[in-house]
């Protein structure tokens, strides 16, 4: 949980962020170098197959593109990837946190962390790892916000870049990465690794597809 200095923190950060961005030009809109589809429908022993998002949901969540795919193998449980990438965002569309997206789907919070990812070029970066039940089922997820060669866990952290990027580079393009995967029995330790694993085989296979 956040302490309070850390909470106004954060919104005193998303307030000036969005008030700043109405007074910025709109900017460049960046688009995607290949759609996000083109992503591998195999990774290792897993297979890929994608999931429909109803239009409506596509059109509240203001997406320039996105990807929705699950991914399984032979005895292997699934893990579900979704990406949505924003070519800007200053026209009142912006990332959905999946702090405020999951709870709305019926999926509420049960513990809330961090876990360590090891990129291509051996970096240590910090990601969201988030686990959620509804009902009986439980999820492990992971996700992250990208841009511009960045991986960043914070949401008013990336606030903060967007906003300096908006006045350094005139963009304001960013993508939210999610990975999950169910958690069966008292396994979390599993769904931990498998998820894990899975992120930094994505890290490694989408390099080019996310603009730096």
């Amino acid at each position: 949980m956040l302490r309070p200095s850390r909470f106004w923190l954060m919104i005193a950060v998303l307030a000036g962020a969005s008030l700043g961005l109405r007074h910025l030009s709109h900017g460049e809109a960046v688009p995607l170098s290949k759609p996000l589809a083109t992503f591998p429908m195999q990774m290792e022993d897993l297979y890929g197959s994608d999931v429909p998002v109803e239009p409506r949901i596509v059109r509240a969540l203001g997406v320039s593109d996105y990807l929705s795919r699950r991914y399984q193998g032979l005895g292997y449980p699934a893990v579900f990837l979704y990406v949505g990438f924003y070519k800007s965002q200053r026209m009142g569309e912006f990332i959905h946190s999946p702090k405020n997206c999951l709870p709305g789907a019926g999926w509420e919070p049960v513990s809330t962390g961090h876990k360590v990812l090891t990129t291509p070029g051996g970096k240590r970066v910090l990601v969201n790892q988030y686990i959620v039940e509804n009902g009986l089922h439980r999820q492990l997820v992971l996700y992250w916000y990208q841009s511009h060669g960045r991986i960043i866990a914070s949401e008013y952290r990336s606030k903060i870049y967007m906003v300096l990027d908006a006045l350094r580079l005139n963009r304001t393009d960013a993508a939210l990465v999610r990975i999950s995967t169910p958690i069966n029995g008292k396994d979390q330790d599993g769904s931990i690794q498998r998820s894990a694993a899975f992120a930094e085989q994505f890290l490694a296979r989408s390099e080019g597809l996310i603009p730096n």
